[in-house]
């Protein structure tokens, strides 16, 4: 295959030496600048706080090219959608469920008491947010999984109220697809709104007086979910007066692989994370020439057969994707761990002791048989995971997202007294003796 045919751009790092910011710097990496997309959605979100439900509609019919007929979807919508639902897919969603509840129900933390001294303790209280919204994209896939990923941790973490916002379609007369619908209904959530994009997330932070039904819609306290770049502007315009879990970027997967690599394994799994999305990022890395030449092949051969190719090619061939050239392993560690990929995949010899190398990744999949779809379906972990090398201080969606600690500090009079110097001390050191007042105060007549 010519360089000229090639999908996969190759960057070859093996005689350089590079800090962890220089690597960063030179790897592929999708552009995306939420800032500028701030700008462009901050007057949408600025009317929805402002006029409620019917600025919604006004920018559904601007973007989404419809009105939906009701924000709020009828309980009677979802029952229908279940009720209609492939009994395939719906079998599919409850195995998935069922997954991810069973990973999920692990993450449940229960109160710890520490005995910091006899009469004095802290007890660390998990407690669940009351109400979250919950966001499920509706652009160039249905994504009913979205609606797991996002349901499941909640619900396991105790949240109180679930409203789950997706953009009306359309061919369904204004409601979002049925197969979200009755995703929504298989597990439990009713309070589902037909609204996408900034004006979704908008209305899932103010609320609404009133959705067009005679009823209002009560603002959530944490926003989360996947979207596109506007999504995760308008969700970088309302954290503050709500939590949000992330400001989602597109997607991406690295693999670092090694001889031992099944060239046809590597080039489905780059081709599978390219179908989402022309933006979407597929990088190799690799310290062998030889299977970077046998994953071309298998790219040459694959592609084309895709129900997606030319997206798929859009993203292959962008600045975002490539192949990266490493010396050796250790080289190979220290690039995946720079570049902190939503997705990373481990295939190579020893695949079990490389995985536990690596610091910095939404999630890893281990071996030849661990594929990131497994992931995004059925492995029991979740999908929502970090983007834009942001898994270096951040992990993806789960049950403590949704959780909140709360430190309950129990001293008896004796407990205090023996803290009583330490405390003292430090607030006169800090010059503020009202402070230390408040201690002594107790101990005084």
């Amino acid at each position: 295959m010519s360089l000229a045919d090639a999908f996969l751009t190759v960057t070859d790092l093996r005689a350089r030496s590079l800090s962890a910011a220089q690597l960063t710097a030179a790897l592929p990496r999708a552009e995306l600048d939420v800032a500028a997309a701030a700008e462009a959605v901050r007057p949408v979100v600025e009317d929805v706080a402002a006029r409620g439900a019917e600025a919604v509609l006004e920018a559904s019919e601007r973007f989404d090219g419809i009105r939906p007929a009701h924000l709020r979807v009828p309980t009677a919508e979802l029952e229908r959608a279940l009720a209609e639902l492939d009994p395939q897919i719906r079998s599919a969603l409850e195995e998935s469920i069922a997954r991810v509840r069973a990973v999920d129900a692990a993450q449940v933390r229960p109160a710890e008491t520490v005995e910091v001294v006899p009469g004095g303790t802290v007890t660390q209280r998990w407690v669940p947010v009351r109400r979250v919204g919950l966001y499920v994209p509706g652009g160039r896939a249905v994504l009913p999984s979205s609606v797991v990923m996002n349901v499941v941790p909640a619900q396991a973490a105790g949240v109180e109220q679930i409203v789950l916002a997706s953009p009306p379609q359309k061919e369904f007369g204004g409601l979002p697809h049925p197969t979200i619908l009755a995703a929504c209904a298989l597990l439990g959530v009713t309070e589902v709104l037909a609204a996408g994009g900034a004006q979704a997330i908008a209305l899932l932070a103010h609320g609404a007086e009133d959705l067009g039904d005679g009823d209002g819609l009560e603002g959530v306290d944490l926003v989360t979910g996947p979207g596109n770049v506007y999504v995760a502007a308008a969700k970088r315009l309302v954290r503050g007066k709500v939590g949000i879990d992330a400001e989602a970027g597109p997607t991406e997967i690295a693999i670092l692989a090694d001889d031992t690599a099944d060239p046809a394994f590597v080039a489905a799994d780059l081709i599978s994370q390219a179908e989402h999305d022309p933006m979407a990022a597929s990088v190799l890395v690799t310290p062998s020439d030889a299977l970077v030449e046998a994953v071309e092949a298998a790219l040459a051969a694959q592609v084309p057969a895709a129900l997606h190719r030319e997206r798929i090619e859009e993203a292959l061939r962008g600045p975002q994707s490539g192949a990266v050239l490493v010396a050796d392993l250790a080289q190979g560690l220290a690039v995946v761990d720079a570049y902190g990929a939503e997705h990373l995949e481990i295939q190579t010899a020893e695949a079990d002791e490389v995985a536990a190398r690596v610091t910095n990744a939404g999630a890893v999949f281990v071996g030849p048989h661990s594929p990131v779809s497994l992931g995004d379906y059925a492995a029991g972990s979740n999908h929502v995971l970090p983007t834009g090398g942001t898994s270096r201080f951040t992990g993806g969606l789960g049950v403590q997202t949704f959780l909140r600690g709360i430190h309950v500090v129990r001293y008896d009079r004796d407990a205090l007294a023996g803290a009583r110097v330490a405390a003292t001390t430090l607030a006169r050191a800090e010059g503020l003796p009202a402070h230390g007042t408040a201690i002594d105060v107790r101990f005084e007549g």
